[in-house]
């Protein structure tokens, strides 16, 4: 029963202490559903807040590192090492400038989820379904050529695990950012397995880096397999130095 539980402790935690917040959700789906009364912005911070008052009851927190290496005007997309639940809201939580996400459709349906990912106007990848995994390319990145900001995480998907093992990335997530020749934005986590992979409500801190962008005119010439492996290998060095952020932002 332990390890069954130990996945969702926190996480059950958290939406118990804050069951007088439900009417929330609804919330959060009316402003999905009408982005022409609210803006991107509104909705994106809105997802914020809701992020902030989960880390509070939750007794997480998260430190962001390298959010001068983001690039200021264009559209980019941010890769990640994928370690679970937490990611995507660690990363968002850091990153001032509305972004969305491309996320498992088989993940994304579930209450809360649900609502997160429709407020950023995610896009739901089916990773069985070939032809509708390259609409979804597609729609990145004629939307990350008009200034949308993406996450993707490289890898897939994740394992649960007590550890930060960065998992080996797919090259054909990188499809989107070289069709739109958009900058390719590094992301290492840290210690993200932790706040959902942990049998203990104990404070957690995890740590974001932002590494100094692959921009077009440096990857130009690169296949996609050779651009997943430079990314994997500094996100892996950036997680091997979190401990030393002047460091791990440098990578």
């Amino acid at each position: 029963m332990r390890k069954r539980w130990k996945d969702v402790l926190r996480f059950f935690y958290v939406i118990v202490g804050d069951l007088h917040r439900a009417w929330m959700i609804p919330k959060m789906g009316y402003y999905a559903k009408h982005p022409e009364k609210y803006s991107e912005r509104f909705r994106y911070e809105y997802d914020r807040h809701c992020i902030r008052l989960m880390n509070k009851r939750g007794r997480i927190s998260t430190e962001a590192f390298g959010m001068e290496n983001l690039p200021k005007e264009e559209g980019y997309v941010m890769f990640a090492n994928h370690q679970g639940k937490y990611d995507a809201l660690g990363i968002m939580l850091s990153h001032d400038e509305p972004c969305s996400i491309v996320m498992d459709a088989a993940r994304s349906n579930m209450p809360l989820v649900k609502q997160f990912i429709d407020l950023v106007e995610g896009k739901r990848l089916k990773l069985d379904d070939l032809r509708q995994a390259a609409g979804v390319i597609r729609e990145v990145t004629e939307e990350v050529k008009e200034g949308r900001k993406f996450i993707i995480f490289p890898s897939g998907g994740y394992k649960h695990r007590n550890g930060n093992y960065v998992d080996p990335f797919k090259p054909g997530s990188f499809k989107s950012a070289m069709k739109a020749k958009a900058p390719i934005v590094p992301v290492a986590l840290f210690d993200s397995w932790k706040v959902f992979d942990l049998w203990s409500l104990r404070k957690i801190k995890t740590k974001v880096f932002f590494l100094k962008p692959l921009y077009y005119e440096e990857y130009k010439n690169m296949t996609s397999k050779k651009i997943c492996e430079l990314v994997y290998q500094r996100i892996c060095k950036a997680v091997e130095l979190a401990d030393q952020p002047e460091l791990a932002v440098l990578q």
